[in-house]
């Protein structure tokens, strides 16, 4: 079967948008059919959501469907899943796991979370320490993760745990699919300083997953993990907004419909970063381009350093332009929410939840040893670790 071109596309999705109209059809059974008819992620394999088209042409199909008013699948809801589990599943699942999987999580019948990050194991995450011991056709799992966003209302979970102590810490790691309501699987509110606990932390305790939701091969997890961990940095960096979309968008309202509030430092402020972001955005689009010709690489650690510092000085600028309204914080109530929201609320929760961009995904730090080392290629920092065993860590 030939991929269709962009007209193709578009009669797809006309005849998708015939057969199932989405003033009278049931949200999810449009989103279902969608994915049957290969139209949620174009450049996915055929019956699995696409119809291995070139993915520079997913906004086609997109537009199509904005212009009909059709329901999206909640992406910010299940974020998780799109950006980081869903091309791992891809990459490294069997075919009945990719069967399995793939479909609820793009229509959002199941939210994904990510088990990776632990107390001890934060920014040096192949250093983790939770084991999963082989019996049988069962691997069990104890342990302890941290940081885990929407852990309390996901169904799955990419986990990474360490299957092989004697070995140097990278090649001893293995990468599983947990099912989040297992007996064993405790999850517990991380609150926040803005006031809400979307965070989480999940204690395992002799969990047991079977052997098939194993993905990869046994002590190469750390391979595995480095697709989720480029996908994530992209899916949070490299995000396709529109001008003035994201965090800017907020304070340039403000200041064309406050003048009272303007001064003349503000303003150079403003203009050098709304210059900034713009010039992300078009980045993150010419990103998104490469992303046809394969894997994302480096470059996305690029993007998300980019999204953490503009967020952080963005949102700053705000409060500082909003003058005694900008100390103010519309609700400290503790709630658990079901979705990520960098940009919500008011300017005092977006400049406390700035705070947190550069340490999730990868803290500011690792990603610029990462662009040194990777884009710029510059020499790697040495390393003292690298061929010693896992159990003979110093911890």
């Amino acid at each position: 079967m030939t991929a269709p071109d962009a007209a193709g596309l578009r009669r797809l999705t006309r005849e998708l948008l015939a057969a199932h109209p989405p003033a009278t059809t049931d949200r999810t059974d449009f989103l279902k059919a969608r994915f049957d008819a290969g139209l949620a992620w174009v450049h996915y394999p055929a019956g699995l959501g696409g119809l291995d088209a070139p993915r520079s042409l997913q906004p086609v199909v997109d537009e199509e469907l904005a212009a009909a008013d059709a329901p999206d699948n909640d992406p910010r809801r299940i974020g998780i899943g799109l950006g980081m589990a869903a091309p791992t599943v891809l990459g490294y699942g069997t075919d009945e796991q990719k069967q399995r999987f793939l479909r609820p999580l793009w229509v959002g019948e199941e939210v994904w979370c990510q088990l990776f990050s632990e107390p001890g194991a934060g920014s040096d995450l192949a250093a983790l320490g939770t084991r999963a011991v082989r019996d049988g056709e069962d691997w069990v799992v104890d342990g302890q993760k941290v940081w885990t966003s929407s852990a309390h209302v996901a169904r799955w979970a990419i986990l990474i745990a360490r299957t092989d102590p004697d070995v140097p810490k990278h090649r001893g790691i293995s990468y599983f699919i947990c099912d989040m309501t297992d007996p064993g699987v405790e999850v517990r509110p991380l609150r926040q300083i803005t006031g809400e606990a979307e965070f989480n932390e999940v204690f395992l305790t002799g969990v047991r997953i079977p052997d098939s939701r194993r993905l990869g091969p046994v002590g190469e997890g750390w391979k595995v993990a480095q697709t989720t961990l480029m996908n994530e940095r992209v899916s949070i960096g490299g995000a396709r907004i529109p001008r003035e979309g994201g965090m800017i968008g907020p304070v340039a309202r403000t200041w064309r419909e406050r003048p009272g509030l303007r001064t003349h430092d503000l303003h150079q402020r403003l203009l050098t970063l709304w210059v900034e972001a713009e010039v992300a955005r078009l980045t993150g689009a010419r990103l998104r381009q490469q992303l046809v010709a394969g894997q994302p690489g480096p470059e996305g650690s690029g993007m998300k350093l980019a999204f953490a510092r503009l967020n952080q000085e963005i949102s700053g600028l705000e409060v500082e332009l909003l003058g005694e309204e900008g100390l103010l914080y519309g609700d400290w109530t503790m709630r658990r929410p079901e979705l990520v929201d960098f940009t919500g609320r008011d300017a005092g929760y977006r400049y406390l939840r700035s705070k947190g961009n550069s340490i999730e995904g990868g803290t500011s730090e690792v990603l610029l040893n990462i662009v040194a080392e990777r884009v710029l290629g510059l020499p790697v920092e040495p390393r003292n670790d690298k061929d010693v065993a896992w159990k003979d860590l110093s911890r």
